[in-house]
């Protein structure tokens, strides 16, 4: 009796850990898909916009304000993600992926197409190898957090700054800086976002979580692609 007992109790662990490593997996492909999704979007609008006269005609006069509303959007998700609806969350990750589209536009202006591509593939796998090591490792990253935030708000500054003091060596520091940063911060963000996952949540929290955690992702993956695109990338 005993050891069927225990049979059944170890059983139903197995079960239930199956179930768990199922939905986190699930859970997992949905945060990606999303970004995935965003990120095409971004670069087909971005692609659109700077091969097409007339929208560059209405959108080069406006950049600040392109550059400056997938900003406010990022904030927006950031503290509201509890309050909003889910379809609300999904509305404005698109619409900032959108935007951020238009203002990468001037990226295509700037660099020859070739080296675009190029770079876009050394970040994918780097992104791709750190986002797996930080879903995998058993080693705890949340030391990493501290370092990586004050380094990111190092580049920040140092960036601010640099738009006027406009020093190419300060820019290259930058763009080292910015590689070493979101490279961390891509391993550290996915641990984050797969602990985060907790098994049971209905569909409308586990969307608005996969959505917010696509972003954080997005946001890693952009900012290490334009950082190893100014070290990497031709200038037209």
């Amino acid at each position: 009796m005993k050891n069927r007992f225990e049979n059944q109790t170890i059983r139903r662990a197995n079960d239930s850990a199956l179930g768990y490593d199922a939905g986190l997996r699930a859970y997992m492909l949905k945060v990606y898909n999303y970004m995935a999704l965003g990120l095409g979007l971004t670069g087909g609008v971005a692609f659109v916009s700077a091969t097409t006269s007339a929208i560059l005609a209405v959108v080069m006069p406006l950049m600040w304000v392109f550059m400056l509303a997938p900003l406010a959007l990022v904030f927006f998700l950031s503290f509201r993600i509890d309050k909003i609806s889910f379809s609300t969350a999904q509305t404005v990750f698109w619409l900032y992926a959108t935007l951020n589209g238009v203002a990468f536009s001037i990226l295509f202006l700037a660099y020859t197409g070739d080296s675009i591509a190029r770079v876009f593939f050394i970040t994918a796998g780097t992104f791709g190898a750190m986002s797996l090591y930080g879903y995998t490792t058993q080693k705890d990253l949340t030391g990493w957090g501290s370092f990586l935030f004050m380094g990111l708000i190092g580049i920040i500054l140092a960036s601010v700054v640099n738009i006027f003091v406009g020093s190419s060596p300060l820019q290259f520091l930058i763009s080292i800086g910015g590689v070493v940063i979101f490279t961390g911060l891509t391993a550290y963000d996915t641990q984050v976002i797969k602990e985060g996952y907790v098994q049971g949540f209905d569909d409308e929290v586990s969307g608005k979580q996969a959505i917010f955690g696509a972003l954080r992702l997005y946001l890693d993956f952009i900012n290490l692609f334009i950082s190893l695109l100014r070290l990497l990338g031709d200038r037209r």
